[in-house]
């Protein structure tokens, strides 16, 4: 099992009191000064993260304070000029909501040469509360992700001039990037995935499907769908098919992996997002909201953020070395197998020491098992 470190780089200096955390929250509550601080730490963690054996791993948002990168390929760009043996992993490009999917490839594929071929590339359908954000329409998303998608792959394959592209969505006379990918014949595909509605093309493609923070049963309905899929392809799918991203804080002791763990959850405390902007009309299937409303749930809300709830639901793992190390495996096990762990080991108010002191513990004592899994 590969283990990747991530952080969606936050700005938690926030007022005690404010309606939503994304789209509405005025900017003005966001000092430059701080941020640039933090932005410079952020990029110390990850490097640190590099040094002590682990992967890397980043994602972007737009008008929010729980991720300070609007523009992943621009710190990703900074990443693969400053690193020299992590992969990255960029997960990923909101490729549904990004105009220019062209832009998306050559952005891409320049970052491939700048890390002389370790960079894995993310796509993402991008989640519901950036619609407001980069004044993109809700309806028909996975049609435009798809098409995009395909455009890329095009951009990136084809070596012998301009070719031409009308679809529905997106219109190009000439398309003939420079450079191209330093891999062949493209860095390594991932898609995110939050349902099994989804999964079926991730599967098709063979790409890498990974989810975040949707726990034991999530989790495991949508890797059971991928391997029901590609069965039915007439392929059997290797666990390094699928990837999981959850809170993680290794500790000495358990008492200090879970006070970590606590201070991650500002991710999940502090996310409180206006209801006009959690569910825009045509994002999600009619079937899938009628199924919500007629269990009393939410789409996008932990109804318990305790954090023992979300250790036995395997949204937190935390503890002591062996205690996460248990975690993860009993989660593992309970999903028929995981080739990449995704860590989100830096959120809220935990600070640099904190955060190193984590990355460490979970390099030195953790991850040398986790490999061991297969």
């Amino acid at each position: 099992m590969k283990t990747w470190f991530f952080s969606e780089t936050a700005y938690p200096y926030l007022p005690e009191s404010y309606e939503s955390i994304r789209v509405i929250l005025p900017n003005r509550i966001y000092d430059p000064k701080i941020g640039a601080d933090l932005y410079h730490r952020y990029l110390d963690e990850w490097l640190h993260a590099e040094d002590a054996g682990l992967e890397i791993m980043l994602n972007e948002h737009h008008q929010t304070a729980t991720c300070l990168d609007p523009a992943a390929p621009v710190i990703l760009g900074a990443l693969a000029r400053q690193t020299t043996r992590a992969r990255l992993l960029i997960l990923g490009n909101p490729i549904a909501n990004r105009r220019q999917p062209v832009r998306v490839a050559e952005e891409m594929a320049m970052v491939d040469n700048l890390a002389r071929g370790r960079l894995e590339v993310g796509f993402v359908r991008g989640v519901p509360y950036e619609i407001s954000a980069v004044n993109s329409s809700p309806v028909r998303m996975s049609e435009r992700f798809w098409e995009a998608h395909d455009l890329i792959m095009k951009a990136w394959t084809t070596h012998d001039g301009p070719f031409n592209w009308e679809g529905r969505y997106f219109h190009h006379r000439q398309v003939n990037i420079w450079p191209r990918p330093y891999q062949e014949p493209h860095p390594p595909v991932w898609v995110t995935s939050l349902s099994t509605g989804s999964i079926g093309p991730i599967a098709d493609h063979r790409y890498v499907a990974a989810t975040f923070l949707t726990g034991r049963d999530g989790s495991k309905q949508i890797f059971e769908a991928y391997r029901e899929r590609a069965g039915e392809r007439g392929w059997s799918a290797p666990n390094d098919r699928f990837a999981y991203a959850a809170l993680v804080y290794v500790g000495e002791t358990d008492e200090e992996g879970f006070a970590g763990a606590r201070k991650l959850m500002w991710y999940i405390e502090s996310n409180r997002v206006a209801p006009q902007f959690i569910n825009p009309p045509g994002y999600v299937p009619a079937a899938a909201v009628a199924k919500a409303m007629r269990n009393g749930g939410s789409l996008y809300k932990y109804d318990k953020p305790d954090l023992q709830n979300l250790i036995a639901n395997g949204i937190v793992f935390a503890g002591n070395p062996d205690t996460v190390f248990g975690q993860i495996k009993r989660f593992y096990d309970y999903n028929g197998g995981f080739g990449h762990l995704l860590v989100m080991g830096q959120a809220g108010f935990l600070d640099h020491r904190e955060t190193v002191r984590g990355i460490d513990l979970l390099a030195r004592e953790v991850y040398p098992r986790l490999k061991e899994l297969n």
